[in-house]
């Protein structure tokens, strides 16, 4: 029924009673942060669509996942190494941009989800890991809608498997079909700013937190270093906030039945020499220290951005593989 006059008008008020405030107060936000929907910003990355629903009451789902199937668009080339991968004329390569510890508590698994880039995966596919160049043949492979898992047989550019993970996998990693080597751009990794050491000191199960702290950094939330002196007392986790820390506390705690005790360390940046790099004037300044990364890279820890070595090359980084990340 077409009605005239402004949404606080008598016509409507006539109509909605006391809620045509709430609905005159609704529509005026929409006003201020709603935009017209134009298909070809979305699609280019410079707008997103907003819905409005509720999963919990299952108001408005079908919906959204009709005009999503609608609209989403095709999965487009990617950039790697060695130019531009077509979705359809080359063959399988997949990108794995998520690990999940203890998928299963019962099992310990861990998850490494594959987005599918280009070509056809199949179950039993031999693939190569072009981050080492090993060969590995992609036997188990799940579809994971909650806490359910379904097997999968086939899947195509843009679907996404969970293959498992015995540990040899990283985010960031690229697979191709064999004969094929190249990587796609990383995904971006940032500078830690808080640094805490691992106590171990009193510990009853020493084994299961260098476990847990192992699996939980591959996961991405926090970055591992060691100090050259070795063992489960050297190792210190970098992280952007002290909430990653806590996250780490109640993981260890609920899923690997271990506590872990943290001393902060004064330091509020990380930084990667690069270049040919001799550790031995750093040992005994007391404003830095050396630490080792995951892959025995060398990171010097700061407590203030001063570089008083002028020939010393740093980053803020160990990525070098962020190349076209923007395409």
């Amino acid at each position: 029924e077409e009605i005239s006059g402004p949404p606080g008008g008598d016509a409507l008020r006539a109509i909605l009673g006391p809620r045509t405030d709430e609905l005159a107060e609704s529509l005026e936000l929409l006003d201020g942060a709603g935009a017209r929907f134009d298909r070809a910003r979305v699609r280019a990355g410079q707008q997103t669509p907003m819905f409005f629903g509720s999963a919990l009451t299952n108001y408005g789902v079908l919906p959204f996942l009709e005009y999503f199937l609608g609209e989403a668009p095709q999965p487009e080339a990617r950039r790697a190494d060695c130019g531009i991968i077509d979705t359809i004329e080359t063959p399988f390569s997949g990108f794995v941009f998520k690990i999940q510890a203890n998928m299963d508590p019962d099992h310990r698994d861990r998850v490494a989800f594959l987005r599918i880039c280009s070509g056809r995966y199949e179950k039993g596919l031999n693939a190569q890991l072009a981050r080492t160049g090993k060969e590995i043949r992609l036997a188990r492979s799940t579809l994971l809608m909650g806490k359910e898992r379904e097997e999968v047989e086939v899947a195509y550019a843009g679907d996404v498997v969970g293959l498992f993970d015995p540990g040899i996998f990283r985010i960031g990693d690229t697979l191709c079909s064999q004969g094929q080597r190249f990587q796609f751009a990383d995904i971006p990794s940032f500078s830690p700013e808080c640094f805490m050491r691992i106590e171990v000191a009193g510990v009853a199960k020493r084994k299961a937190l260098a476990k847990g702290i192992e699996q939980l950094a591959q996961e991405g939330a926090v970055q591992l270093f060691t100090e050259d002196s070795g063992g489960s007392a050297s190792m210190i986790l970098g992280a952007m906030g002290s909430l990653q820390f806590d996250v780490m506390r109640h993981r260890l705690a609920t899923e690997y039945k271990v506590e872990l005790n943290l001393t902060p360390l004064p330091y509020t940046l990380a930084r990667w020499p690069q270049g040919d790099f001799d550790d031995e004037p750093f040992r005994y300044n007391r404003s830095m220290l050396v630490v080792e990364d995951r892959d025995q890279h060398p990171v010097l820890l700061f407590d203030y951005a001063r570089n008083k070595y002028p020939d010393l090359v740093l980053s803020q980084t160990a990525n070098d593989r962020l190349f076209g990340a923007g395409d």
